[in-house]
C-alpha cells in the first residue's frame, strides 16, 4: 500500500537525477565563463588599439599553410599535428649564410608589411635546456640585412633575452628593459610585441599581457614583415594574429623618422 514515502531506488534515482542537473548547470557555468573570458579578452584588445584592424589570422591549419610564409630555408620548416591541432614547426636548423650576424632560422609572413603593429604568437621550445635556449620573433623586416628581432633566452646577457636590430651589421641590442630570462620548458606560452612607428616604442610581452619584459625605442625602420623563428634552436609556433597598419613595401630600407 503507497505510504507516500519513497523506496530506496527511487531515492536514489532522485539523487542521481540532482546530481546530473548539477553537474550540467556546472558544466553550463565554465563554458560560459570561458566563452565570456574569450569575449572580454577580443574586446579589451579591441579597445586597445581602436584603429589597428585585424589583418593576418594564422592558425596553420591547412595544407597550404606554410606557402603564406617566406622562410630563410623551407626545408627546415613543416607542418605537425599535436593532438587535434596542426602548427607550424621549425625542426631543424636553416642552411643558410646570413649577410651578417643574425638569426638563422626565420620565416616572414608574405604579402604584409605594417607600420603599427601588435603581434600575438602561441610557441613552444623543442630545444634542450640550456642557457640561451631560445625562440626568436621578427618585426620591420626588410631584407635579410635590415631587420628588428626579440630574442626569448633562458638567460639573459647582452646577446640573450633581448631585442635587437640587424641595420646592415651584426645584430646590436637595443632593448632599455629586459628581465633575468625567459622561463622555457615544454609547454606552450604566449608573446605579444606592440610597435609604434611615430614614438619609435617596442613592448615585448611573455605570458603576462599585461606588464612588458622587455621594451626599446628605436625609429630606424618604420615598416616592415612580421616573422617566426629561432637564432639556432627550434620550436613550435601557432596561432599568429597581427593587427595593425598596413602600408605599402617602399622600394628601399626606410630611413630613421624624422
Amino acid at each position: 500500500m503507497p505510504t507516500g514515502i519513497p523506496d530506496d531506488s527511487a531515492m536514489a534515482t532522485r539523487v542521481q537525477r540532482a546530481r546530473r542537473g548539477v553537474r550540467l548547470r556546472g558544466a553550463s557555468v565554465l563554458i560560459a565563463a570561458i566563452v565570456s573570458s574569450s569575449l572580454s579578452a577580443v574586446r579589451s584588445d579591441d579597445a586597445k588599439f581602436p584603429d589597428w584592424p585585424p589583418l593576418l589570422e594564422e592558425r596553420f591549419e591547412d595544407k597550404q599553410a606554410l606557402d603564406r610564409w617566406e622562410p630563410s630555408d623551407p626545408q627546415a620548416w613543416k607542418l605537425t599535428r599535436q593532438g587535434d591541432n596542426q602548427v607550424a614547426s621549425q625542426f631543424q636548423q636553416s642552411e643558410v649564410e646570413t649577410p651578417v650576424r643574425s638569426p638563422f632560422n626565420r620565416s616572414v609572413a608574405k604579402d604584409l608589411v605594417v607600420s603599427d603593429f601588435v603581434l600575438d604568437v602561441d610557441l613552444q621550445s623543442t630545444a634542450r635546456d640550456y642557457p640561451h635556449r631560445s625562440l626568436c620573433l621578427f618585426f620591420g623586416y626588410q631584407d635579410p640585412a635590415h631587420l628588428y628581432y626579440v630574442h626569448f633566452g633562458q638567460q639573459a646577457d647582452e646577446h640573450a633575452n633581448q631585442i635587437f636590430i640587424v641595420n646592415g651589421a651584426p645584430r646590436t641590442k637595443i632593448s632599455t628593459r629586459t628581465t633575468q630570462g625567459t622561463p622555457w620548458d615544454d609547454k606552450w606560452h604566449r608573446a605579444r610585441i606592440v610597435r609604434r612607428v611615430a614614438e619609435g616604442t617596442i613592448e615585448v610581452y611573455f605570458d603576462d599581457l599585461t606588464t612588458p619584459v622587455m621594451t626599446a625605442t628605436d625609429t630606424t625602420f618604420g615598416w616592415g614583415q612580421v616573422g617566426i623563428g629561432s637564432f639556432d634552436d627550434t620550436g613550435h609556433f601557432d596561432n599568429v594574429i597581427v593587427r595593425g597598419v598596413r602600408v605599402e613595401r617602399p622600394d628601399q630600407p626606410s630611413k630613421p623618422a624624422e
